[in-house]
């Protein structure tokens, strides 16, 4: 069994600087892309940030320059660094994480994308 969950979220003023943290765990044999999406009361949940395996980022032009995702092979976490926050970043924030199951050397076939519970962001003076 595979677990996705998140940490970190909470409420912040304008400008001001929030951390997520996502730690996948379970019978992993390999993650591929990983990756923090946001649905916003009344919008579709977008992509916000991505990186692969391999370390290639990907940004929603909305957050370019703001937010910083890293990722730790070692540990299977992704992170995002959101700094200069704006009112239009509240949202539920969900951990994205494309995963193939089975031991640290063997593959069982199935391969999942799992999701983390969403952790509340709210930016607001």
């Amino acid at each position: 069994q595979v677990q996705v969950v998140e940490s970190g979220g909470g409420s912040v003023q304008p400008g001001g600087s929030l951390r997520l943290s996502c730690a996948a765990s379970g019978s992993i044999f390999r993650i591929n892309d990983m990756g923090w999406y946001r649905q916003a009361p009344g919008k579709q949940r977008e992509l916000v940030a991505a990186v692969t395996s391999g370390g290639s980022t990907y940004y929603a032009d909305s957050v370019k320059g703001r937010f910083t995702i890293s990722r730790d092979n070692t540990k299977n976490t992704v992170d995002l660094q959101m700094n200069s926050l704006k009112p239009e970043d509240t949202a539920v924030y969900y951990c994205n994480a494309d995963i193939l199951s089975g031991g640290e050397h063997s593959y069982s076939g199935i391969r999942q994308v799992y999701w983390g519970q969403g952790t509340q962001v709210t930016v607001s003076s």
